[in-house]
């Protein structure tokens, strides 16, 4: 099979296709024709050998995928081979076929293009179980995003309108601040020409927000930190600014403030199954009415892996850059 498997780190131009064996799918898992996969920045830093895959997970890029079950493991019923899927995946989705556990999995329902189900579900997970689980968002409670254009962000927008938040985000333009307001942002402010704590404080008259999530890290967090209301909980899941932080501890006390985080890709298959799971119950069914989709930015073939890279460094994109596979 055509997959993208660079020897050795690099700029985008590592990104070339090369021959790879298909993979075969063990016990609770499914083997997938992949006709679309998701590019995420961590496939940007493992390509830049700055975020290895977990150990015994394939070194082929990618995250996520949408294709067909061709083939199944041990404990997997065999009626599952046809079945459209799309599944979150430790590594291997820029590929022609992957393997995926089948607990990480999700049916790809008539709303959705192979395209839109591809670019579901990295985001997906990733903002349902920070955003939500460990941020406690719910109806009522306001939320600050940041970096409100990409595929993060614009599926906090999705979902914060969908389940009653009002959110905030930032951006760097004022091209950009208008896109998060047309795809249902609150508020927006372009953090580059505007101080983003002074205008949280002022749309929030002064009570601040109760969840950030949080991507940049660095000083970031301490100014986040002001924009909070008392009993606050700020999610970091990145940290593009830099990995360290100085923050007021006593504020943390006065305020009773949580500080919290995580990285999804690491964790274990019960783990992730879990979550699909609560995705099935409680946002797939919004999928299924085509109330929930991905934005989608640009498709680009898997031979121009290097220029969809090369797109998401230069920070231009609104939304999810997807490679068609198929």
């Amino acid at each position: 099979m055509r997959a993208i498997d660079p020897d050795s780190p690099g700029g985008p131009e590592v990104l070339v296709a090369a021959q790879r064996p298909v993979p075969s799918p063990g016990p609770d898992e499914v083997l997938i024709r992949v006709v679309a996969g998701g590019v995420n920045r961590p496939d940007v830093l493992q390509r830049m050998g700055g975020y290895p895959p977990p150990p015994g997970t394939t070194s082929i890029l990618g995250l996520e995928i949408a294709g067909e079950v061709v083939a199944v493991g041990d404990g997997v019923p065999a009626e599952l081979i046809g079945q459209p899927m799309c599944a979150l995946i430790a590594g291997g989705g820029y590929a022609e076929y992957a393997v995926a556990p089948l607990g990480q999995c999700l049916p790809v329902p008539d709303a959705l293009t192979m395209v839109e189900a591809a670019a579901m579900p990295e985001t997906l997970f990733t903002v349902w179980t920070n955003l939500f689980e460990r941020g406690y968002a719910s109806e009522g409670d306001v939320a600050l995003v940041h970096g409100g254009t990409s595929g993060i962000g614009t599926m906090a927008i999705s979902l914060c309108k969908l389940f009653g938040v009002t959110v905030i985000v930032t951006a760097g333009s004022d091209e950009k601040v208008a896109a998060c307001l047309a795809h249902g942002a609150d508020h927006a402010i372009n953090y580059k020409s505007e101080d983003f704590v002074g205008r949280v404080k002022d749309l929030t008259e002064g009570r601040g927000v109760d969840v950030v999530l949080d991507m940049v890290g660095g000083d970031y967090v301490a100014r986040n930190m002001k924009c909070m209301a008392d009993d606050g909980r700020h999610v970091s899941i990145a940290v593009q600014g830099g990995a360290m932080a100085t923050v007021p501890v006593f504020e943390i006390m006065r305020r009773r403030l949580t500080l919290t985080g995580s990285t999804l890709r690491a964790r274990d298959v019960a783990f992730k199954s879990l979550v699909a799971d609560e995705l099935t119950r409680q946002v797939w069914p919004h999928v299924e009415a085509g109330r929930l989709k991905p934005v989608i930015d640009k498709v680009f073939p898997l031979s121009e892996a290097a220029e969809a890279h090369r797109r998401m460094e230069a920070g231009t994109h609104m939304g999810k850059i997807v490679l068609a596979v198929a």
